[in-house]
């Protein structure tokens, strides 16, 4: 059975930095997409950005220029490197895996903007 566990979240001010991490465990193969969305508090779940085994990643406009995702294929691991965070960057992320057209999520992990 395939596992999702986010780390990384946690409380920071304004311009600063965070790194999420997400580790998947259960899976006999290589996953296709891994990617990290968000949901603020009465919003709607949204795309922060994914990356393809190959590399080929997607951002939203939102984040472009400021988060970095990256993978590590041989830890089945993503990563999501959050620089210049803003008050509008507050969510709980999670991290979904797309394996044999099935998609998996994390439990979610609150990471809060403010000063």
């Amino acid at each position: 059975q395939v596992q999702v566990v986010e780390s990384g979240g946690g409380w920071v001010q304004p311009g600063g930095s965070l790194r999420l991490s997400c580790a998947v465990s259960g899976s006999e193969y290589s996953i296709y997409v891994m990617g990290w969305y968000r949901q603020a508090a009465g919003k709607q779940r949204e795309l922060v950005a994914d990356i393809q085994s190959g590399g080929t990643t997607n951002y939203a406009d939102a984040v472009k220029g400021r988060f970095t995702i990256s993978r590590d294929n041989a830890k089945n691991a993503v990563y999501l490197q959050m620089n210049s965070l803003q008050p509008e960057d507050t969510a709980v992320y999670f991290c979904h895996v797309l394996y044999f057209h099935v998609g998996y999520w994390g439990q979610g992990t609150l990471v809060t903007v403010s000063s």
